[in-house]
């Protein structure tokens, strides 16, 4: 079972996460960020370090969500692995709260 970023990550990209990882598994896209389940050795430092709560274990994600299983395996591919923490964007708080993010999400 690896460790997934859900909908909630899209336009926030905190990098908390990438921080705490001892594997690198994290990759970077434009607005978003992904983990490799094939890196990913569910050890879990990075679910509480993400303040939009937007990773979970693959088996807890909700119906609604399960997309990001298959768009994180899909991403990582192609995006390159980031390992230290970045500054959010700019108007990361303003998308904090808002639902139904995914026709946001730039690949």
């Amino acid at each position: 079972m690896a460790y997934v970023v859900t909908e909630s990550c899209i336009r926030c990209k905190y990098t908390d996460c990438v921080e705490v990882c001892p594997v690198d598994c994290f990759h970077e896209g434009p607005n978003f960020l992904v983990i490799d389940p094939d890196e990913c050795i569910d050890c879990s430092l990075c679910e509480p370090e993400c303040p939009v709560n937007a990773i979970m274990a693959e088996d807890d994600i909700p119906e609604s969500q399960r997309q990001f299983i298959k768009l994180n395996v899909d991403l990582a591919r192609g995006w390159p692995v980031i390992t230290e923490k970045k500054p959010a964007p700019p108007d990361a708080k303003d998308w904090e709260s808002v639902k139904d993010k995914i026709g946001y999400l730039e690949k």
